[in-house]
């Protein structure tokens, strides 16, 4: 398997941006009750947090449309895209370097279905960056924390034209982001064929 690349400096892994409120109270207020141990504890604590406390949008049928961290986290729901920026501003907020990756997924168990852009997270955990998918379990799904190797959700088929993106972001993608924010129905634009599909192997965008 390749090695990660990653499209900006160091101290940008550590970062606040838009959708990645660090310095916002409730993401601040939740990364010191996290903090109970070492990095590796602190990191696990802030995966089972996004993972279990914080509904993927569809798994329950949430209408609302969340994509700034502190929000996820007030709201306690969001898509993968979601959820990651949730997972990457605790992980910041705990001193963690960590940024965003993504998948280029078929949108159902149908091969003829479209192709959609997954999210998911990547973060420095004892000295290794390992990629880590917080988008809650369901069946068929089952991810755990690791700070050893990725733990993933889906595993892309390139028979269907399926895509594993390699790059670590240190911002959400412009292609991500750009159609949370226009959207004020998550359950209409999933199932409209709203949701982020570009192709991002030739680059950022």
């Amino acid at each position: 398997m390749s090695a990660l690349l990653f499209d900006s400096e160091p101290w940008d892994y550590l970062g606040e941006s838009e959708a990645v409120d660090v310095e916002d109270e409730l993401v601040q207020s939740t990364a010191s009750s996290l903090r109970i141990g070492d990095d590796v504890a602190y990191a696990k604590a802030a995966f089972e947090l996004v993972r279990d406390r914080v509904t993927h949008s569809m798994d329950v049928r949430d209408h609302r449309v969340t994509w700034r961290a502190s929000d996820v986290l007030r709201e306690g729901t969001g898509l993968c895209y979601a959820k990651s920026h949730a997972f990457v501003a605790l992980l910041r907020a705990g001193g963690i370097q960590s940024g965003f990756c993504y998948q280029l997924l078929r949108s159902g168990d149908d091969p003829s279905d479209p192709l959609v852009l997954h999210g998911l997270a990547a973060a420095l955990i004892d000295d290794r960056w390992v990629r880590l998918d917080p988008r809650g379990n369901k069946p068929g799904v089952q991810v755990e924390f690791s700070a050893g190797e990725d733990s993933l959700a889906f595993t892309p088929d390139p028979a269907l034209g399926e895509r594993d993106y390699r790059t670590v972001y240190a911002a959400p993608h412009p292609a991500v982001l750009d159609v949370l924010k226009a959207s004020d129905d998550c359950v209409e634009m999933c199932e409209t064929g709203g949701l982020p599909s570009a192709d991002l192997s030739a680059g950022r965008m």
